[in-house]
């Protein structure tokens, strides 16, 4: 019997971009896209009078936060292989293999990716809405719910993706 190997999502699960550094060749477009036309959403929403002064003076800021931020989940499923790995023959060893390649294979590994994801989440919060307040053009008001938009959408919720 034949294997087949599907890959669900070509920006990440993030192990490609370490294996295949041309990867970031399309990761880096793709979610500039995704920052910038969420960014420009969200102002639209809020009928932010200033959107073009904003937009000029944030999308690479949300950008770059942005994957600081996943940079944050990325680092505890790292944490996590790494305890899997080291884990030996221990019952919840196994079960944190599952955050590298299906998440829903164990109710452990889906609470670590799922943690993951709100580790981000919480980051590109606090990022965005520090920088976005830090501009002057937006009320904090306005901050808040941009940044908050921000970290719902963007958040890498395809670290929940299986990869098999």
């Amino acid at each position: 019997m034949r294997k087949t190997v599907r890959l669900y999502n070509i920006i990440l699960p993030v192990w490609l971009l370490w294996i295949f550094p041309q990867v970031w060749l399309v990761v880096l477009p793709g979610n500039l896209a995704v920052d910038t036309l969420m960014l420009f959403a969200a102002l639209t929403a809020l009928r932010c009078p200033n959107r073009t002064a904003v937009m000029k003076r944030l999308w690479w800021r949300v950008w770059g936060l942005g994957f600081l931020a996943d940079a944050a989940g990325v680092l505890l499923l790292m944490l996590g292989l790494l305890l899997a790995t080291w884990g030996g023959s221990v019952p919840w060893a196994e079960a944190l293999l599952h955050v590298a390649y299906d998440p829903f294979g164990h109710p452990l590994g889906l609470a670590w990716t799922l943690t993951a994801v709100l580790l981000s989440g919480l980051c590109i919060y606090a990022l965005d809405r520090r920088a976005m307040a830090g501009t002057g053009l937006l009320t904090e008001r306005q901050a808040h719910r941009i940044a908050l938009a921000l970290a719902i959408v963007t958040a890498p919720w395809t670290f929940l993706l299986p990869v098999y």
